[in-house]
């Protein structure tokens, strides 16, 4: 199972974990030229609310989730070391060029989990969307 998809099975024990994609969430499509055919992700199904998930897990109160990776990887009771987040930076095709596990590039990780929960289907409140 992806690194991802550890994740996202933490949130939604009952989704198929199989399913589930870390591949970026499709670029809004172009207008003005034909882009060649794509395939589309699997189709996203309606899973929930993911803050109230996350805010009732034990110890949530404690972490800030909304904004740290590494508290919500704490939070889902996974790894959180900077190898863990570096693998899931690889997953998710990593290709800035800030410090593996500077501030910014937490910040992008926390992001591109964030953005890919939410395209597999999480409901996430607009302070925790893109």
């Amino acid at each position: 199972m992806s690194f991802f998809g550890k994740i996202f099975s933490k949130i939604f024990p009952s989704a198929n974990a199989a399913e589930v994609t870390a591949a970026p969430p499709p670029a809004p499509a172009a207008t003005t030229t034909a882009a060649p055919p794509v395939a589309a992700p699997p189709p996203s199904i309606p899973l929930g609310d993911v803050a109230p998930i996350l805010d009732a897990m034990p110890g949530a109160a404690a972490l800030n989730w909304r904004t740290s990776i590494v508290d919500l990887l704490k939070l889902l009771g996974l790894d959180s070391s900077l190898a863990a987040r570096k693998e899931l930076a690889t997953e998710f095709t990593y290709s800035g060029s800030d410090e593996p596990g500077s501030a910014a590039w937490n910040i992008w990780l926390h992001k591109q989990v964030m953005s890919r929960i939410a395209a597999n289907g999480g409901t996430l409140p607009p302070e925790l969307r893109d």
